[in-house]
């Protein structure tokens, strides 16, 4: 599945990214705590968290992590932003609970 498929299903905000949309996820990775997200979450995954700094971008980036969104509302800060924009990192963004997206990407396939 493409991250493009997953947007309208879930009611997602393209914060950046909007060049990359057609990467291919085929799971997920939920998880707030950075180094464990490191350590853990499989290469191309979708990733949602309620963290929303500039470090997501980096464990994205290192981590070869597909996408991140940004769960329950949370504000993601300006130098995140633009840092997910140099290195074009997809970044959405959701009001809903985390728990909430995992379950709508169950049942779409991821």
């Amino acid at each position: 599945m493409q991250i493009k498929d997953i947007i309208f299903p879930l009611n997602l905000k393209v914060v950046t990214g909007e060049n990359a949309l057609d990467k291919t996820i085929e799971t997920g990775y939920i998880g707030d705590l950075l180094s464990v997200v490191m350590g853990k979450a499989p290469e191309g995954c979708v990733w949602v968290t309620v963290q929303s700094h500039i470090n997501i971008v980096a464990v994205a980036t290192l981590a070869d992590i597909g996408c991140i969104i940004v769960s329950e509302g949370f504000v993601i800060d300006d130098e995140a932003i633009q840092k997910a924009v140099e290195e074009n990192v997809v970044l959405l963004s959701s009001e809903e609970s985390s728990y909430a997206i995992a379950k709508k990407l169950g049942q779409l396939g991821i």
